[in-house]
């Protein structure tokens, strides 16, 4: 999953470098690059953290 998030930050990066100012490059590389990736980390990574929360409660389970 991480080399998908390298991958689109490096082309987010790249579409950033050819815009015509700064403002717009800032603009493009913001709302291509980590916006979207956070939602697609955090969407994809569901199933990690409903296992992590599973364990932790068998966990508080046996300790308590």
């Amino acid at each position: 999953m991480y080399i998908i998030a390298i991958g689109w930050l490096f082309c987010a990066l790249m579409f950033a470098v050819g815009s015509n100012s700064i403002v717009a490059a800032v603009f493009t590389f913001l709302f291509w690059g980590p916006l979207p990736l956070a939602l697609f980390i955090y969407l994809f990574s569901g199933r990690i953290r409903r296992e992590r929360a599973a364990a932790r409660e068998r966990e508080d389970d046996k300790a308590g």
